[in-house]
């Protein structure tokens, strides 16, 4: 598939502003083309770091605070100071927005690192000057296909692993495991890896989670292997609310097969529908249906009140 006809679950709209944005770098903003960090720096080294993504609606950041409480409970669990306390992150976020005149349909990556080490090796202790903080925000809106045509997902061999390994809840750097699952799902010609669990039930993509429904029911994986996405939880929590069965289990593949509907979700492009796995059409609609339409207007609602 050509780059120009290629989908991902994060394929946005051309935006010719994002050619001159401003990068935040430990407190400095810089022109994307001048923006750079170290090559001794942890996160490039080692993928020692922690990253949040955000989107920004009507001036305000959709959940910023849960997004804030998963970056420092992360950093906390792998002893990485920010070296920032919230309101210092919050004023770095406001001053990169402001800089850039942006309000509406944006992009953030927050990003985190060990700092600078003294020498190329792996020991934490070796990095003595404080962390690397990042703030990239882009003009970025989904493109239309993602709703029209929906993602096609292909069942990929490499799963999310144990939490003793590396526990996918941790939103870190160190993204490799699921890298070979996108390419994986590339070469066998679909948009996403679906990858499961080390059990063999189905888990998560390798970017976003994912969700089924059948007959009138939600389905998603029990969370122990995969991220815990903000979108994800704000999902599960309007079904509950507005009465729609949903249910955090184990299941497997004939039942993905199987479904009505099927989506992801992510900060990115909140609900997308799946409209394919393994070469097998989902539903009748392309992965969408009366419970996914449902969903995706609670949450629209929801951020709408968020950011009000």
């Amino acid at each position: 598939m050509s780059p120009e006809t290629e989908t991902t679950t994060h394929s946005a709209e051309d935006d010719p502003r994002n050619a001159d944005i401003l990068i935040y770098v430990d407190g400095a903003l810089k022109h994307r083309d001048d923006a750079k960090v170290s090559v001794y720096d942890s996160g490039f080294m080692l993928g020692d770091g922690m990253w949040e993504g955000m989107r920004l609606y009507n001036g305000k950041w959709a959940f910023l605070d849960d997004h804030l409480d998963r970056l420092y409970e992360s950093c906390k669990a792998v002893a990485l100071d920010i070296g920032m306390t919230r309101d210092q992150l919050v004023a770095a976020l406001e001053m990169t927005r402001e800089a850039n005149a942006m309000h509406h349909d944006v992009h953030c990556r927050l990003m985190v690192t060990r700092g600078v080490k003294v020498r190329p090796f792996q020991h934490p202790s070796l990095s003595r000057s404080g962390p690397t903080v990042v703030i990239i925000m882009e003009h970025s809106k989904p493109v239309d296909t993602l709703q029209s045509r929906g993602i096609r997902l292909a069942t990929v061999p490499q799963v999310r692993g144990l939490p003793m390994s590396q526990d996918a809840k941790y939103n870190s750097h160190s993204k490799l495991n699921c890298v070979i699952a996108c390419i994986q799902a590339e070469q066998a010609g679909a948009d996403e890896g679906l990858m499961l669990d080390p059990h063999g039930f189905v888990n998560t993509t390798n970017a976003c989670n994912f969700f089924i429904v059948r007959r009138g029911e939600v389905w998603t994986s029990t969370g122990d292997y995969c991220m815990n996405g903000v979108t994800r939880r704000k999902v599960i929590e309007l079904c509950r609310a507005d009465g729609i069965p949903v249910f955090e289990r184990n299941y497997s593949l004939v039942e993905a097969y199987g479904a009505d509907e099927a989506f992801l979700t992510g900060t990115f492009g909140a609900q997308t529908p799946v409209a394919e796995i393994d070469g097998r059409t989902i539903g009748t609609e392309g992965g969408r249906g009366p419970v996914f339409r449902r969903i995706r207007e609670l949450y629209k609602g929801l951020v709408d009140k968020d950011t009000a």
